[in-house]
């Protein structure tokens, strides 16, 4: 064998072995990620890690986004009532102007 076919050999297995350890590494980060946090659903962010990366790792990014959170960390609506009556006032005005539109078109024709 010559030098430059054992040096190929040798490129070779290390490419293997990068690719491979990089794979490893992403399959293993969102479940680490989610166990440092106390994730409630840590498990399962690790078995959905390793489900993206077998069926090509589209959807990876989603359950690394998924370690970073926290459920229930979504702030909770207030019920203002004075909200509501600015939008119901909103909703008034608007229908007064569909009908003015609709009256003018219906002159129109």
């Amino acid at each position: 064998m010559a030098f430059i076919d054992i040096f190929t050999w040798i490129v070779f297995l290390i490419t293997i072995s990068v690719i491979i350890g990089i794979i490893v590494f992403m399959g293993l980060w969102p479940g680490r990620i989610a166990n440092t946090r106390q994730h409630p659903q840590a498990e399962a962010i690790t078995i959905g890690s390793w489900v993206c990366l077998v069926f090509g790792g589209v959807m990876w990014p989603l359950i690394l986004i998924w370690a970073y959170t926290k459920p229930g960390a979504t702030p909770k609506p207030t019920n203002n009532s004075s909200d509501t009556t600015i939008l119901a006032q909103k909703v008034a005005l608007l229908q007064t102007r569909l009908d003015e539109l609709e009256r003018q078109k219906g002159e129109a024709q």
